[in-house]
């Protein structure tokens, strides 16, 4: 009889247990066991070690109510960041993979953020033209930068907003509790994208052979339509009435922003130097600068054909972003944990949004990822600083910008990637470096970058800067 009383007893624990989390299940189990325990007592400890096991077996194994398993999300904090120079095709830093480059960029934010590589719990990284580079490039950056076998790695390849959403990823994890430190950015070496043919593996028994450029099939081909993004550009440029000459007034002012902001030194709180190997015995060279500001020519840039549209085309080489190598790399943190460690914190991430529309209409979807962008982080438009909004050609930016209604003084003041470069893979990461120099050198407390993407999507995400005090302590 005492066997059976303290049988009772531990059923309905269990049955209270389980009604903690499911109030009405606790209703019902209470009702019954009373029920039974009157009529037949016996019963009634069947009864409530059946549902008490198949408690533990169901239940336990779903996701707890939002009252009982809410987790509140946590600040996620950038404790350092690195961006190698934008190397232009087969220029300065080609001799370099995408990998290697982003090895250099990442090991520089950490030692920037005062953060040992053992403290990383994992890594997502963007990359696009992935072929030739090896498994797992993300790991390969990551293992190159002295972080720990251990550590997960993830590729991400979200085209042109992939070092983006790699840092949206990122947040994500750190925001609900899975991780207190994390490497996030993308890197690309477009100039060693290979060129390959495709049928090759099926044999080759007669005739010519195809030669594709993977940088074109892999990065710049809208495959949905079958042709260039510039045909996109073209696009954009007849729907929204943006002239060729708005476009190149527009790219000169890119050029101009950069190399005001290079020759100010702004872009060396961003950039670590390159080391860059002369070869046969020739002594190596450092690498400082974004090597696209050094070809400006503005009398040249005016005079180019299209390059997408021969008859009333708008769209040239030098009013687009130019093909280019290079990394950039950012350390996530929780707010805890940046406390604990005593790390200075340089901003915080507050929202971050995606959108996609008509993919020969990509071009103008970061228009709608800001407001989502913004509205997720509790914000206004009015109260954004500064927008870096990604040139992958210059009528978008001014598409956006007009879609948006943005004052174009506050809308990538330190130019962007038709001045800089747009290496695929990182561009997504170099704008959010840019952005947190650009909103450091005017005093700007919110900011928001965003970029668009192959197949019609977009990133956004919205920074708060901290204030100067938490600077004290940085090695930037």
């Amino acid at each position: 009889m005492i066997h059976v009383k303290v049988s009772f007893i531990l059923s309905a624990c269990y049955i209270i247990d389980w009604g903690i989390q499911q109030r009405v299940q606790l209703y019902v189990g209470i009702i019954a066991f009373l029920f039974l325990f009157f009529a037949a007592p016996t019963r009634a400890f069947h009864f409530v070690t059946f549902f008490s096991k198949a408690h533990l077996f169901l239940f336990r194994s779903l996701p707890m109510s939002s009252t009982s398993a809410s987790v509140k999300p946590r600040d996620v904090c950038i404790v350092g960041v690195a961006r190698t120079p934008m190397g232009g095709l087969l220029g300065s830093l080609s001799s370099l993979s995408a990998t290697q480059l982003g090895s250099i960029a990442i090991q520089a934010a950490l030692k920037r953020a005062n953060v040992d590589p053992s403290l990383v719990q994992e890594v997502f990284f963007g990359n696009v033209l992935s072929a030739n580079l090896g498994q797992a490039p993300a790991r390969q950056a990551a293992l190159g930068a002295g972080i720990p076998t251990s550590v997960i790695c993830t590729t991400i390849n979200k085209v042109c907003a992939s070092g983006m959403k790699a840092t949206m990823l990122a947040a994500q994890t750190i925001k609900f509790g899975l991780n207190d430190v994390v490497v996030a950015g993308g890197m690309e070496s477009m100039s060693n994208a290979p060129k390959y043919i495709a049928e090759a593996r099926k044999g080759s028994r007669y005739g010519h052979d195809t030669v594709i450029d993977g940088m074109v099939k892999d990065g710049l081909w809208d495959v949905y339509n079958d042709f260039g993004m510039g045909v996109c550009a073209e696009i954009c440029a007849d729907q929204h009435v943006i002239t060729r000459d708005e476009q190149d007034s527009y790219a000169i002012q890119s050029f101009e922003r950069g190399i005001s902001a290079q020759n100010a030194g702004y872009f060396a709180w961003e950039i670590v130097p390159v080391e860059v190997s002369g070869g046969r015995g020739k002594p190596s060279t450092l690498v400082d600068k974004d090597e696209g500001l050094g070809k400006f020519d503005a009398a040249k840039l005016r005079k180019l054909r299209p390059s997408f549209k021969e008859v009333g085309g708008s769209v040239t080489a030098g009013n687009a972003s130019s093909i280019s190598d290079g990394a950039a790399a950012l350390v996530l943190v929780s707010e805890e944990k940046a406390r604990e460690l005593g790390l200075h914190i340089i901003a915080k991430i507050r929202g971050f949004a995606d959108a996609a529309k008509a993919p020969e209409l990509f071009t103008t979807a970061p228009a709608l990822a800001i407001p989502k962008a913004i509205s997720n982080a509790g914000l206004d438009a009015s109260q954004i600083d500064y927008y870096e909004i990604n040139e992958a050609f210059s009528v978008v930016a001014l598409a956006n910008q007009k879609l948006l209604g943005l004052n174009p003084e506050k809308v990538n003041v330190h130019g962007g990637a038709v001045s800089l470069g747009h290496p695929l893979g990182c561009s997504g990461a170099r704008i959010l470096v840019t952005l947190l120099g650009a909103l450091r050198q005017k005093r700007g407390k919110y900011g928001v970058a965003a970029i668009c993407n192959g197949g019609g999507g977009a990133s956004a995400l919205v920074f708060e800067l901290m204030p100067a005090a938490s600077f004290r302590r940085s090695s930037l």
